[in-house]
């Protein structure tokens, strides 16, 4: 097939970087106690992780949090003071970006994630520049699987966006994202996100 043209836009979180917030709060209070604290129901910490996502400070999502359950305070200030243990690098993936963004192809991110701790990421992983832009949940205030941040990423780019391809491993995304008019790809591996692009045209040599 020959190559075509199209945007790539990726999802970051368990695409690019794996993300596991085990490994930041046992840091803090160790193994047991993180793994206690993150299946805590009462609590809930990936809910309360969004809202920070979305938009909320950290200092305010600490402080309704240990309000509301003090006894888990050490966990939750360790996880934000310990943030960058929790992001590994997917290097096979990130391989990929490369070879998209040497042929030439428009690279975009989109993604969930705190404005106060992408800053974290972004000096860390030079990747990161290889895109055009970033859109990021938290300094925009909403974030997927919400419609109005498809119409950002529409904006941002300056184009319809039939013309893109979107890479998430969010499956409430993908639909999300289909419904606004992505070619969406749900993301399980770096193999199988190889293959998908390769067949829409993509240049891509086989793994």
């Amino acid at each position: 097939m020959a190559a075509v043209s199209y945007d790539v836009v990726f999802d970051i979180g368990n695409v690019l970087i794996a993300w596991d917030p085990q490994p930041a709060i046992a840091r803090a209070v160790g193994a047991e106690q993180a793994k206690r604290f993150l299946t805590d129901e009462s609590f809930d910490f990936m809910a309360w992780n969004h809202q920070q996502d979305f938009g909320r400070s950290w200092d305010e999502g600490e402080a309704v949090a240990v309000r509301s359950h003090p006894h888990w305070e050490p966990a939750i200030r360790g996880y934000r003071e310990n943030f960058p243990d929790s992001l590994v690098v997917i290097e096979d993936t990130v391989q990929i970006l490369r070879d998209l963004h040497a042929a030439g192809i428009r690279l975009y991110a989109l993604t969930n994630w705190s404005k106060e701790l992408f800053p974290v990421a972004l000096n860390r992983f030079d990747f990161l520049d290889l895109f055009e832009d970033i859109i990021v949940s938290g300094q925009e205030g909403v974030g997927k699987p919400d419609p109005e941040i498809f119409e950002i990423l529409r904006e941002r780019i300056g184009h319809g966006l039939g013309d893109c391809v979107f890479v998430d491993d969010n499956l409430p995304n993908i639909e999300a994202a289909r419904e606004a008019g992505l070619d969406a790809i749900l993301f399980t591996d770096a193999g199988h996100l190889r293959e998908d692009l390769a067949v829409r045209g993509l240049p891509l040599s086989p793994a």
